[in-house]
């Protein structure tokens, strides 16, 4: 029933909200008794713990061989963290971006993206037989020996990280430490009230998009992808809101990183992924964004109200074209 439904979805989004307030309460409070930055933070532990929903549907779908779902989501939950999660926290408050996303994460990020696109489908961008063939045709595959190398360099690129913050501690802060215990507490009750809610959230929306008639790569593309996508965004507002604006956007970008390297890793480890036209079209679309964000975070070393504006716009058409492709 309907009804029921809009209830999960409710109930679902009430769990995000608060869970997130607690996840990243007990995050920022870990991070100063570690002296640890609280970009890396956002980078590792709020990365990590967000992405849990992508990495549950996207395994879920490997196991069950449901290719397109665990593709599309990984890419439609990049362009959506990148767009609407810092677009809406842009506009709600401006987000200065910290050196080190600029000058190593977020090309990293790029790289990635562009690194999965060759590795999947090298011969159908080469060619640019893509251009030619239909949405639904097979345009390249993500093999188990790809996903092997992605997961190598996520555990390269965790390393790093952490060397980084080692070889550069955060300054102590004054004011009051919180307990690591209570820590720990704020960061597993808010990261179980943060997945619980995301599933809600997805299976809700998916009963309400199918008996609109969506298909499963559509649903896999937007309602799934928003939907685990959902911590992210709650994360990052409530981060943005509390002035933890390094934490917000190491959240986005690490998520991002965690996404390709991990998730799709695990997934084409798992089971070989086929990829389809219409995820090639995604994933260009995914760096070009990701360029034009990195642009904007670039000038000024921070993304303005109207910036933000513009990147939710952009989001915006680029789900009218997912539906009317």
């Amino acid at each position: 029933m309907i009804w029921i439904d809009v209830l999960f979805l409710v109930v679902g989004f009430i769990a995000l909200i608060k869970g997130a307030d607690w996840f990243v309460d007990g995050s920022s409070a870990l991070a100063k008794n570690f002296k640890v930055p609280g970009v890396i933070v956002g980078l590792t532990i709020v990365a990590l713990g967000t992405s849990a929903p992508e990495l549950a549907v996207s395994t879920s779908a490997a196991l069950q061989g449901s290719n397109e779902i665990a593709l599309s989501n990984v890419v439609g939950s990049n362009i959506f963290n990148l767009l609407c999660v810092l677009g809406v926290c842009a506009f709600i408050h401006t987000i200065p971006v910290d050196d080190g996303i600029l000058r190593r994460d977020f090309p990293i990020s790029i790289a990635t993206t562009v690194l999965v696109l060759l590795l999947t489908s090298f011969g159908a961008v080469s060619t640019g037989s893509f251009l030619k063939g239909n949405m639904a045709d097979t345009a390249g595959t993500v093999s188990r020996a790809t996903g092997a190398v992605l997961l190598i360099v996520f555990v390269a690129y965790i390393a790093y990280l952490i060397y980084d913050a080692r070889k550069n501690p955060d300054k102590e802060e004054a004011g009051e430490l919180l307990p690591i215990w209570k820590c720990l507490l704020l960061i597993l009750i808010g990261l179980a009230l943060i997945i619980a809610g995301g599933q809600a959230v997805v299976y809700s929306a998916k009963e309400i998009a199918r008996t609109m008639g969506m298909t499963e790569t559509l649903i896999g593309l937007t309602v799934v992808a928003l939907g685990t996508s959902l911590p992210e965004l709650v994360t990052s507002i409530v981060a943005a809101r509390k002035g933890e604006t390094g934490l917000a956007v190491g959240n986005v970008v690490g998520s991002n990183i965690f996404n390709l390297l991990f998730i799709l890793g695990i997934s084409s480890t798992i089971h070989p992924i086929a990829v389809n036209t219409a995820s090639v079209y995604d994933m260009i679309i995914l760096i070009i964004v990701s360029i034009i964000t990195y642009a904007f975070a670039v000038k000024g070393k921070s993304i303005r109200r109207a910036e933000g504006v513009w990147m939710v716009l952009i989001y915006a058409a680029d789900m009218v074209f997912a539906v009317m492709r």
